[in-house]
């Protein structure tokens, strides 16, 4: 038995080991990794996410045994954190192409990444395992923080800002070395602000204002800021792969995401602050620019899809191809319009803390995040493949990526709407009528419309976990008896 324990790490990297296929370089090799835990946990996201979704329409479900302040906790934590690994391993995928060169400390990135998957694993045990106790000094760095969705001990925390700097390092050292480009320079730079803004998180204040107003950095600049310029980057290589875009395109429409995320990211952090005992100009500031973060990703993907005529419009990736058009349209109404709905200071004073909030955070992270880690996905798995055809007639596989995308997509858009008919119908009863009052608050809870909704929101969660179980075994099926290889596109001239 000690023996097996001791032998515990090697079996798990045996386990990743057989991952890796000849087709791959070392940074592929690595990036496969990072996918595979990203998948498992996109999978927990959705199982505590049911949970807590029965637990809407009957509080009594597993109660004292896995409660709803749990299961909210892991359903979000395991959403952040799978995307990130998305994140990393979508780069590590590109970043010898990228820069022609092998990847500078690439042992250093492996081991980065056992240590984030072991330190994740920790977490969210401890998560499970210790639910109830005093909040002392010694929880915050060993149990949970209680900070809502950057709950993680302050030792985990620390892991990830020294695994963000690893991941600089093997990034920027790579380019250092080889070859330069417009999307090296942006990444660079965005990885920088990755590591350092997460750091906002780390210290604690007594005074709840200043608390919050940092805390919202970690919330918002660093999931809605840096995030979204790595998508940027991922996108923009991945047309290029996918289409043959130009480059100039591509890049052009990232550096006007980067002076937008500087001038309207950053300004548009404000709508945060409505309610928390800032001055009183973040109304206007923060209500204005929030909604103009969506705009370049967008306008990226429809300049690449124009320009792509001039291959007739050929793809190396279909499946891939349908997940990038799906992100264009859930950044777009997820981040864009259901984020702008509801920051309006006018219009938020009713919405906020309502299910208005889950509504806009179900489809803007769906739409903006999950989507291209999804795309990405595919294109690893059909370099994994071999580099094989991955078209619509795809030999007795072609309808499970064809199914899974409309039921991911019909899922979550079920749930966004199902949550925004709620959160109406709270700012009206609780907030316009009930005064924001706990006797508002409750009366809210119990009306019919409410109820309804979390029924509905359960269905479509249903369908939605039906879509990414299909993903999955699509994911691990694709190409397979493929022999028909990806065509080639150069860059448009």
């Amino acid at each position: 038995m000690i023996y097996s324990v001791a032998a515990l790490p090697h079996r798990i990297a045996g386990a990743f080991d057989a991952l890796d296929s000849p087709h791959l370089n070392g940074g592929q090799q690595l990036a496969v990794k990072y996918f595979a835990v990203a998948v498992v946990l996109f999978l927990a996201q959705v199982l505590f996410g049911m949970l807590s979704g029965i637990q809407f329409v009957a509080p009594g479900f597993l109660h004292g045994i896995l409660d709803f302040n749990v299961n909210r906790m892991v359903h979000i934590n395991a959403m952040v954190v799978w995307l990130l690994y998305g994140f990393i391993g979508s780069i590590y995928w590109f970043l010898e192409d990228e820069s022609g060169t092998e990847i500078a400390g690439l042992k250093w990135g492996n081991v980065a990444f056992y240590v984030l998957t072991a330190a994740v694993t920790v977490v969210v045990l401890v998560y499970l395992l210790i639910q109830t106790g005093p909040g002392k000094d010694a929880s915050i760095w060993f149990i949970n923080e209680g900070r809502e969705y950057i709950e993680a001990p302050r030792w985990a925390d620390i892991g990830i800002v020294a695994v963000m700097l690893v991941f600089f390092y093997n990034v920027a050292g790579t380019f250092m070395k080889g070859r330069w480009s417009g999307i090296a320079g942006v990444l660079t730079l965005d990885l920088v602000a990755l590591a350092g803004l997460y750091v906002a998180g780390m210290f604690y204040l007594t005074n709840i204002t200043a608390d919050q107003y940092w805390w919202w950095w970690v919330i918002h600049l660093w999931v809605e800021a840096t995030w979204e310029v790595l998508v940027g980057c991922i996108m923009a290589w991945s047309l290029m792969h996918l289409l043959g875009a130009r480059r100039k395109i591509v890049q052009t429409w990232l550096y006007i995401e980067v002076a937008l995320m500087f001038g309207s990211g950053i300004l548009g952090l404000g709508h945060h602050y409505f309610w928390i005992g800032t001055p009183d100009y973040w109304f206007s500031i923060g209500g204005f620019f929030s909604a103009l973060e969506p705009i370049p990703l967008v306008a990226m993907v429809v300049h690449s899809v124009y320009d792509a005529g001039v291959h007739n419009f050929r793809s190396r990736n279909h499946p891939a191809l349908a997940w990038i058009i799906a992100h264009t349209f859930g950044n777009f109404l997820g981040a864009g319009v259901w984020g702008f709905m509801h920051t309006l200071p006018q219009i938020n004073l009713y919405t906020h803390g309502t299910q208005w909030s889950a509504s806009h955070g179900h489809l803007a992270f769906f739409g903006a995040y999950a989507t291209i880690n999804i795309a990405f996905f595919y294109l690893a798995a059909q370099k994994w493949r071999g580099d094989v055809w991955m078209g619509g007639d795809l030999p007795g596989n072609g309808w499970k990526w064809k199914w899974a995308l409309a039921l991911l997509n019909l899922g979550v858009m079920g749930m966004t709407v199902a949550l925004l008919i709620a959160g109406y119908e709270q700012s009206f009863v609780e907030r316009a009528v009930g005064g924001s009052t706990w006797e508002g608050y409750f009366a809210a809870q119990n009306q019919v419309w409410f109820k309804q909704a979390m029924h509905w929101r359960l269905l479509f969660g249903l369908v939605t976990t039906g879509g990414v179980v299909l993903l999955v075994w699509d994911l691990l099926t694709i190409g397979k008896g493929e022999s028909r290889k990806a065509p080639t596109l150069s860059e448009a001239a």
